[in-house]
């Protein structure tokens, strides 16, 4: 299973929870047992963190630039990259070294 494909998979089954909860809550203010209905949340809700578990497996298995990584195409060795923050926009100052 792809990334992609678990991703949409916690999308739906957490809209599945939410579903859930209200018939919980239907069950509750009809004053019917809901013991089974609950089960069931629980299971759901066990399966979303196993799918969450097998999203992080496959997002470090695949690699790439980390959070807040910068890159910075052209710079050669010798030359340092200064970022100077105007306003609410970053520019970029290349400077030789």
């Amino acid at each position: 299973m792809g990334l992609d494909n678990v991703r949409s998979e916690i999308e739906h089954m957490r809209i599945q929870v939410v579903r859930q909860r209200k018939e919980i809550l239907q069950l509750h203010r009809a004053g019917i047992g809901r013991a089974s209905a609950e089960l069931l949340l629980q299971i759901m809700l066990a399966k979303i963190d196993d799918l969450c578990a097998e999203r992080e497996r496959l997002k470090s298995k695949q690699g790439g630039p980390t959070r807040g990584a910068c890159l910075v195409a052209g710079v050669g060795e010798g030359q340092s990259i200064e970022l100077v923050r105007q306003g609410k926009q970053l520019t970029l100052d290349r400077r030789a070294g």
